[in-house]
């Protein structure tokens, strides 16, 4: 059975939630869609369309990309190699760290 997508409803809820655990109170913003015409600050429902817009398209293509794995055509390889380490700034910390 395939999933249901989330409603505008939850998406809210979601948004609301995540923003709230970073400390950010969309109820400041101006109720409706329309921008407040001394602070330019966006409309609260045009902000939430926007969220609910990110959360549909762009989350979905960041989690289903996969690293270019150069030479290989079997799709589990691909899998596989696609999950190598990614390069990262001080490699000796991570070797140690690993080593405990």
């Amino acid at each position: 059975m395939a999933p249901t997508p989330p409603t505008d409803a939850d998406l809210n809820v979601m948004i609301r939630a995540r923003l709230a655990a970073l400390g950010i109170d969309l109820d400041q913003l101006p109720p409706g869609t329309t921008s407040d015409p001394v602070t330019g600050a966006p409309g609260r429902d045009s902000v939430l369309a926007s969220l609910r817009s990110f959360l549909r398209g762009t989350v979905a293509e960041l989690a289903a990309y996969q690293l270019p794995v150069p030479g290989a055509a079997d799709p589990d390889a691909r899998k596989a190699l696609s999950q190598q380490r990614v390069p990262i700034l001080y490699p000796a910390n991570s070797t140690e760290w690993r080593k405990s």
